[in-house]
């Protein structure tokens, strides 16, 4: 029956929303460049970040949605080299990030914007264990139950950008509430917590890449 069809499309929707913003709430090195970027150039700039990390949730989700196990094998088999190149580009990002001087506060241009939406997805996509969490997720939630219904996962892939989506709208409109209030000094302050836990993150990803576990 049409309805049953319609209410199946829209349970895979929003279930899809829930995965993509449970993924999407936990603070990172994704989630501290979001923040420190609103703070530092207004919220257009956080949003862009986040909207390029949920991108890349979107494009594991395709792949754990769609078995595409061909490049999910790859990615994963790849996946210390991977590992290492966001690990190192996060180490980067930070020391850059806490040697910056805090600038007379601009709009942020569209060639800033792109950098901004660029480098999240990058980094976000040099995670391929993220495609495991997604094809565990997905099973469980039921995609395969319906057959012949090939639009189903489009709607959870769909699903899980929009709720990541949704996420990072609301956290960069809540810190560009204290995008004005922030002077050059506390800018400069927020430059250094941030710049150390980015390059944190990064040297944990690197330590992990060179020692994994098990041996």
């Amino acid at each position: 029956m049409p309805g049953i069809g319609i209410r199946m499309a829209l349970t895979f929707f929003l279930k899809g929303m829930i995965i993509g913003f449970s993924i999407a709430i936990p603070v990172g090195p994704i989630g501290l460049l979001c923040i420190r970027r609103t703070l530092a150039r207004g919220r257009l700039s956080g949003l862009s970040s986040g909207l390029g990390a949920a991108t890349a949730d979107g494009i594991y989700g395709s792949v754990a949605a769609f078995g595409l196990t061909f490049i999910s094998h790859f990615l994963v088999s790849h996946q210390m080299t991977l590992g290492l190149i966001g690990g190192a580009f996060l180490c980067y990002l930070g020391v850059r990030i806490f040697v910056s001087v805090p600038q007379e506060k601009k709009p942020t241009r569209e060639d800033g914007l792109l950098a901004d939406y660029v480098s999240t997805l990058f980094l976000t996509l040099t995670n391929p264990v993220t495609i495991l969490t997604f094809a565990a997720i997905f099973a469980a939630s039921g995609v395969g139950s319906a057959p012949g219904r090939y639009y189903l996962p489009a709607l959870l892939v769909l699903g899980v950008f929009s709720g990541s989506a949704i996420w990072w709208f609301v956290l960069s409109g809540l810190v560009s509430l204290f995008h004005k209030s922030i002077d050059e000094s506390r800018l400069r302050l927020v430059n250094r917590i941030s710049g150390t836990l980015i390059a944190g993150f990064g040297a944990i990803v690197l330590i992990s890449m060179a020692f994994p576990a098990g041996r």
